[in-house]
């Protein structure tokens, strides 16, 4: 089981974060693969990625699928902004699983989930391909932020399956959408402000498919330790019996978050104009 941690914090700000992930009961090798870059004590990349299962390369894509998000997001201009950078850096991602599907004939179909994440002055940005999930914890309550790019889940955002049954569908874990398969790949991006006590979780299928989100809210949620929290998280689904690799990544927020310069939000803004 590979495990990583770290922790960033400005004044009372701070961003503590773990990353762990694991075979599982069943499987041989691991296809999940999760990696994580500090840029300043308030701006932190998060990132996990599931190789697609039965194709050749599924470790491959993963692998590279981070190494590459981490190594474009860090190459590029801060003026860009952290939405823009790790949007480009996600699909970089894509074109070079892509080209190196095209050429090494083995591994033709190889490719991945990613979502990544970056927190940068209490503002986190998300980018999103696949099944992997975000989770949002806040005030006791887990709310998963990402949408699956799954048969199923298709299925039931268009009222064709109920969201139990969602969960047991034979081909909940077929993929509409991955990294790799295509030359451009459709990203799903995702921006909301952090608040002091939000609990963020991005993790594989093969956690959140045995574990269910009050059982992940409370693993992920109790103490003050990240690390703890994602060592808890995947010794309950190994002890479910998972079938499949799983990866945990979990990021505690605490104290006031920091506003960049400008983000004042509608509220700020009708004032300043009422002021004026």
């Amino acid at each position: 089981m590979a495990t990583t941690s770290g922790s960033s914090e400005v004044a009372d700000f701070a961003v503590r974060y773990a990353l762990s992930s694991d075979t599982g009961t069943e499987r041989e090798h691991n296809e999940d693969t999760c990696g994580s870059y500090e840029e300043t004590p308030t701006h932190v990349l998060v990132t996990v990625a599931d190789g697609v299962s039965g194709e050749e390369g599924g470790e491959i894509a993963s692998q590279t699928a981070i190494e590459v998000t981490l190594r474009s997001y860090r190459a590029s201009p801060a003026s860009w902004g952290p939405a823009k950078r790790l949007y480009r850096a996600v699909q970089q991602a894509n074109i070079e699983i892509h080209d190196r599907a095209l050429v090494v004939t083995e591994l033709r179909r190889m490719s991945t989930t990613l979502t990544a994440i970056v927190i940068d002055n209490g503002i986190l940005h998300a980018a999103h391909v696949g099944d992997t999930r975000l989770y949002l914890i806040r005030g006791g309550t887990i709310t998963q932020k990402t949408k699956d790019h799954t048969v199923a889940a298709g299925r039931q955002r268009m009222g064709l399956s109920r969201s139990k049954g969602a969960k047991h569908y034979v081909e909940r874990s077929t993929l509409t959408r991955s990294v790799g398969r295509e030359l451009i790949v459709a990203v799903d991006r995702i921006t909301f402000a952090l608040a002091g006590g939000d609990v963020l979780v991005v993790c594989s299928d093969g956690l959140y498919n045995v574990l269910e989100d009050n059982e992940l809210r409370d693993a992920a949620a109790g103490g003050d330790d990240p690390q703890a929290n994602c060592a808890t998280l995947i010794r309950v689904a190994n002890e479910r019996g998972t079938s499949d690799n799983l990866t945990a990544a979990v990021v505690r927020v605490t104290g006031s978050a920091p506003r960049p310069a400008g983000h004042e939000g509608w509220r700020g803004l009708l004032a300043r104009l009422v002021r004026s």
